[in-house]
């Protein structure tokens, strides 16, 4: 038998409904994509959804990665990226994703001349 304060304080939703069903974002967002929320997403008067309202002011306070949105939410990976892809598309946040070296070549010299420069030391 649960007592009161072993219940959750929110109400169960299920996470297809926090997405309206959809299990893919607009977008692709990278787990450690940086994401801050827009001039246009601090009006809360244009940002829809309790979720999206939560997700707005985390990252009015400071850039959170998506993974600390997920976490700091409660909610799966996936749901997060979806929120965030649809919220990114209407504007009311940014999306910095992390930069790739486009040529594997180039890291692993760099790596090589690295290490090289360790051995003689």
């Amino acid at each position: 038998m649960m007592n009161d304060s072993d219940e959750p304080s929110n109400a169960l939703v299920r996470p297809y409904a926090v997405t309206r069903g959809r299990t893919r974002p607009r977008v692709e967002i990278a787990i450690e994509a940086l994401v801050e929320t827009t001039a246009r997403g601090r009006d809360a008067s244009v940002v829809g959804g309790r979720e999206q309202q939560l997700i707005a002011g985390l990252c009015a306070l400071r850039v959170q990665s998506l993974a600390e949105i997920a976490a700091r939410m409660q909610m799966p990976l996936g749901v997060a990226r979806v929120l965030v892809a649809d919220m990114a598309a209407d504007g009311l946040v940014a999306v910095y994703e992390p930069t790739a070296v486009g040529d594997d070549a180039v890291g692993t010299e760099l790596l090589e001349r690295v290490l090289s420069g360790l051995r003689r030391l």
